[in-house]
């Protein structure tokens, strides 16, 4: 069963077949796609830093607080359930006393890390760059200086 849908703007007049949605790189990217999901943990930030962490190896859970400095205990705690729950990262509790925790990221884990780390990396080469382009814009778009009010006429 074919489905029919149109290229993009230039294009649009020319409508064309294709026998599956993944087929179509124009095709609007709905829940199926997964992207909402992938972005939602991009766009937390913990979940970046943790991920960037663990890419160097299994970490327990005071050495990963050490790691990412202005976490809280509670806020790594959340963050590393989601990333357990997502199927990025493993949690292996050992029975000692006091019990220690170790996390490491799953072969899908590593798989995600590869794009954040990609991401992290291109960040640290244009962060100069970026800060320079906001203080450029802020500069010509700073709205003018209010002028005091002139003192009262006497």
């Amino acid at each position: 069963m074919s489905t029919t849908d149109t290229r993009p703007l230039d294009t649009a007049d020319t409508p064309y077949e294709y026998d599956a949605p993944y087929d179509n790189p124009y095709a609007p990217c709905d829940d199926d796609c997964g992207i909402r999901d992938v972005l939602d943990r991009l766009g937390d930030r913990w979940s970046v830093l943790l991920v960037v962490e663990l890419a160097k190896g299994t970490r327990r859970f005071r050495e990963l607080q050490r790691a990412v400095p202005g976490i809280s205990q509670r806020m790594l705690s959340v963050t590393a359930k989601r990333l357990v729950r997502d199927g990025l990262v493993e949690r292996t509790v050992h029975p000692t006393t006091p019990p220690q925790t170790d996390y490491r990221l799953t072969e899908t884990g590593r798989s995600f890390s590869a794009a954040v780390t990609a991401l992290a990396d291109w960040s640290r080469t244009h962060k100069e760059a970026v800060a320079a382009a906001r203080d450029r814009w802020d500069a010509e778009h700073r709205p003018p200086a209010a002028t005091p009010p002139a003192p009262p006429a006497s």
